[in-house]
């Protein structure tokens, strides 16, 4: 699985989100996580979905979840005591379950909730200052909503990361997206951007699919990645048995798809820093 590539100095910070449900935003947030450390970066994942669909793919049992994303919003748990480690070197888990449901009418009153998660990230990060042990890549996997959790998730982030179903009406899903990015940067994460689009349940035999991949990149150029992730059997199955797809089958075409993302999103990243490093030079 090894397929290095160096390591960034600053944390990245993405938030996978997309109001539309079923389009693969956990099956995004475990299997690019999962290629992430195969390529030798540090992650984590932020299971913000009180479902705790991504916990589960990962292999994390509801008996292993003692300390979950609730504790750490609501509790004021530090994340450092909430992390769990998946099967795949490199990768831990903040793990989630339903009594994240409760977030939102217990910090109703709470006149920084939209703020909890950035906070416990900063404090994270603020207590590893001189550590060499701290993640390249936080992924957040958010619900498909717009509520307290993905706001949270949209103001902790560098970025939003969009996976779009080549289904109809993707682009009308987007659209919305867009405008709730738009609305999070002005009132509370001015530096928020989109970090990309990744097509996803792409099927080649399907010309539909084909027209929106089109009608999207036609759209948004270059802001969507080439890599596209494709119907493929194998993903669907991994979940059942507690895996990323790339531990359950590497071979196949989800996992290569999701380790070709991987590749990009980090070559993106290293162009970025050496943009940042030649404006202040």
């Amino acid at each position: 699985m090894s397929d290095d590539l160096p390591r960034q100095r600053a944390p990245r910070v993405i938030a996978i989100a997309n109001q539309k449900g079923g389009v693969g935003k956990t099956t995004t947030a475990i299997n690019l996580g999962t290629a992430l450390a195969a390529v030798k970066q540090n992650v984590l994942i932020i299971d913000l979905d009180p479902q705790g669909n991504a916990s589960t793919g990962l292999g994390v049992p509801p008996a292993r979840r003692t300390t979950t994303s609730f504790d750490v919003l609501v509790g004021n748990i530090p994340l450092r005591e909430a992390l769990v480690p998946t099967l795949v070197p490199g990768l831990s888990i903040l793990p989630s379950d339903v009594l994240l449901s409760g977030a939102e009418l217990e910090l109703a009153t709470d006149q920084g909730r939209s703020y909890r998660l950035k906070r416990a990230v900063d404090q994270y990060f603020q207590a590893l200052q001189h550590e060499s042990d701290g993640f390249d890549y936080i992924l957040i996997d958010c619900p498909p909503s717009l509520n307290v959790l993905t706001v949270n998730a949209m103001t902790a982030a560098d970025s939003i990361l969009v996976p779009l179903q080549c289904e109809f009406f993707a682009l009308e899903g987007l659209t919305q997206l867009i405008r709730t990015v738009e609305r999070v940067r002005g009132h509370l994460n001015a530096k928020l951007e989109i970090q990309g689009i990744v097509l996803t349940m792409y099927d080649s035999r399907n010309n539909l699919s084909a027209e929106v991949a089109a009608d999207v990149r036609g759209h948004f150029g270059d802001t969507v990645y080439k890599t596209v992730i494709p119907r493929n059997v194998r993903v669907s199955e991994a979940p059942s048995v507690g895996k990323p797809v790339l531990l359950y089958d590497l071979a196949c075409t989800g996992s290569q798809a999701y380790l070709g993302l991987a590749r990009e999103i980090v070559r993106q990243e290293r162009s970025r820093s050496r943009l940042k490093q030649g404006e202040v030079a």
